[in-house]
């Protein structure tokens, strides 16, 4: 079982559930917890190989796992707690987790807030993957993160965000970060998936308008699937949350609020304001 940490206000209150990225851990959203808890009760996960869920993988074949594994080990901490359905909120490779969560259990998801989403890897991100894959057995994993790092968030602005990444990429074992590496080789299928199939959840796509990498694909796919909504963080790159928190918490709370209150004009007039700021 995944190591999970919650804030619970109300029992019958809306649950949100924080997914963070490769390398980082559950401490990455410490800006948003404060605002989230004051409207919905929260779920904090780390997943397997990071943070404080150092264990997870016993057996052989556990340890060589897959998309699936690491998505289903996020399904069984909601069955651990008995929570039916819930909002999920990711940042970077969580979002592709949240999205895979859509596909295995969709009763499970009422709504997805996807920030610095992974839609697609273009030719840039192919690049560093092939890099990576070459070299990762050569270097020191943390050379390899911290390069990524810098040419995925390489504006000054963006330090924070680095800072914040790699230093929590040190606590993740060089074995765990091999493993978690290999994952990139299912990215581009289960990718081109994703955007051929339209769940209807809603979804709200947080970018930041220097996440050059990961934003045009963004634009594509939100005038392809249904319920898709996107907002443009200003002065922001890919960890939008990090870099915007203020901007990323009224905007993701306020679209929640929006479903839980199950009035669709509502959510819509809330992007159209949004996307007008």
């Amino acid at each position: 079982m995944l190591h999970y940490k919650t804030h619970v206000i109300a029992e019958n209150a809306p649950w949100v559930v924080f997914v963070h990225g490769a390398g980082g851990s559950s401490s990455i959203w410490f800006m948003q917890i404060k605002e989230f808890v004051r409207h919905f009760n929260v779920l904090l996960v780390d997943l397997r190989g990071h943070g404080r869920s150092k264990q997870v993988s016993t057996t052989r074949e556990d340890r060589n796992y897959n998309f699936e594994v690491v998505t289903r080990d996020v399904i069984d901490v909601l069955d651990e707690l008995k929570i039916r359905k819930a909002h999920f909120i990711g940042i970077s490779l969580g979002t592709i987790l949240i999205r895979n969560i859509s596909e295995l259990a969709p009763e499970r998801v009422e709504s997805m807030i996807m920030g610095g989403a992974i839609i697609r890897l273009n030719v840039r991100a192919k690049v560093l993957v092939a890099i990576g894959n070459l070299f990762k057995r050569m270097v020191p994993y943390m050379w390899l993160y911290s390069f990524f790092a810098w040419i995925i968030m390489p504006k000054a602005r963006h330090r924070k965000s680095r800072i914040l990444f790699v230093n929590e990429a040190k606590k993740v074992a060089q074995k765990e970060f091999m493993r978690w590496f290999t994952l990139t080789y299912e990215i581009n299928p289960l990718l081109k998936y994703f955007e051929e199939k339209d769940t209807g959840i809603p979804t709200l796509y947080l970018m930041g308008d220097e996440d050059y990498m990961f934003l045009p694909a963004v634009e594509y796919i939100v005038n392809r699937h249904s319920n898709s909504y996107l907002n443009v963080i200003s002065n922001s790159g890919h960890v939008c949350n990090i870099d915007q928190p203020h901007e990323f918490n009224s905007r993701a709370i306020e679209f929640v609020r929006g479903i839980c209150n199950r009035n669709r004009s509502e959510v819509l007039d809330v992007m159209a304001e949004l996307v007008a700021v």
